[in-house]
């Protein structure tokens, strides 16, 4: 084998445990608040999101253009696969470090951080910090306000619309609602996160020589990324499902189907028609939180929420960091 085709082998091999890692970071994402609630079986709940998440995965070929053709310039020849190599290898390091400690950061930031800090460690690397500021840093900040804001106003229309109906009846139907909620949540995190992984895959067989565009996605490459993140999934991520369901507030069924709705509905806006990757961890927990805040400023547990907030903010340095590490270490072999 060519010194190039093991060099791409080696990117997928990696993108693939990114994917992989990924599912069952995020699990939480999709099904947290209907296990919560007692929608859902825990096994049942992650078995629909796997398979929305498959599904969800075929129709994110937007997100994974600008993914893999609109962060960053990468330097020619072989060198420039070690850079996506370990760029990926951060985000790894970093999904896992925030799995063991519970928190739901962000995946797709870890992704971008570790792309970019690769990237200024090579030889003509170029950040199109122009792209990263438009494409990354304004939908990090846009996104969590957008679901604060759509989870406490859908949260109030429901209270009203259902202000005259039983409680044990009203939480009943809303269990039943909340499977077609997580379902879309589910299918809306395969648009976004496999996605990801689609487009670094492509940029590594463009860089590698072996497509000459660098926007078409082959179809096996559709197919092994959505398997891998639904096998992800189906292993499931039970700390940060834990941290999603339990402690940021006390879900109820209606409070659980506001959530995975506005979600969803963030979601899908962007990967249909801005094509922008958003954080699925973002977006649910911020809807989480504004759905809470209808009951009671004091029933969010700001304290939790604070940690996450920090998670948040520190993702993309520390997964860029991480992977700057690894660039050094991985970059005599490329």
């Amino acid at each position: 084998m060519s010194p190039e085709l093991i060099a791409v082998l080696a990117v997928i091999v990696v993108a693939m445990a990114f994917d992989y890692t990924n599912g069952f970071h995020d699990a939480a994402n999709a099904i947290a608040t209907s296990v919560s609630t007692r929608a859902l079986t825990p096994r049942v709940a992650l078995a629909l999101a796997a398979v929305g998440n498959f599904v969800g995965a075929h129709f994110g070929a937007g997100v994974a253009k600008t993914v893999g053709d609109g962060l960053v310039t990468l330097p020619t020849g072989i060198e420039s696969l070690g850079v996506v190599f370990a760029g990926v290898l951060g985000a790894i390091a970093w999904n896992l470090i925030t799995w063991y400690f519970g928190l739901p950061s962000s995946s797709s930031h870890a992704l971008f951080g570790g792309l970019v800090g690769a990237t200024l460690f090579a030889n003509d690397g170029v950040v199109q910090w122009g792209n990263i500021l438009e494409k990354v840093i304004i939908p990090m900040v846009l996104s969590p306000v957008v679901g604060l804001v759509l989870g406490f106003l859908v949260m109030l229309a429901i209270l009203w619309l259902f202000r005259k109906g039983q409680p044990g009846k009203l939480n009943r139907g809303f269990r039943w609602a909340q499977t077609a909620s997580a379902a879309a949540m589910s299918v809306g995190h395969g648009m976004q996160d496999a996605a990801k992984t689609m487009g670094i895959i492509v940029l590594a067989l463009y860089t590698g020589g072996f497509q000459e565009s660098k926007t078409h996605i082959p179809g096996w490459v559709f197919w092994t990324s959505a398997a891998m993140l639904a096998a992800g999934t189906y292993a499931g991520g039970w700390r940060i499902i834990r941290t999603l369901g339990r402690k940021i507030i006390d879900l109820g069924p209606p409070e659980g189907f506001a959530a995975e709705t506005v979600a969803s509905a963030v979601l899908y806006f962007n990967a249909l028609v801005l094509k922008a990757p958003i954080s699925t961890t973002h977006t649910i927990t911020s809807a989480i939180m504004g759905v809470g805040a209808t009951k009671r400023l004091s029933a969010v547990r700001w304290n939790v929420a604070g940690n996450i907030v920090i998670a948040w903010i520190i993702t993309f340095p520390a997964a860029a960091a991480i992977a700057c590490l690894a660039y050094l270490l991985v970059r005599p072999f490329f």
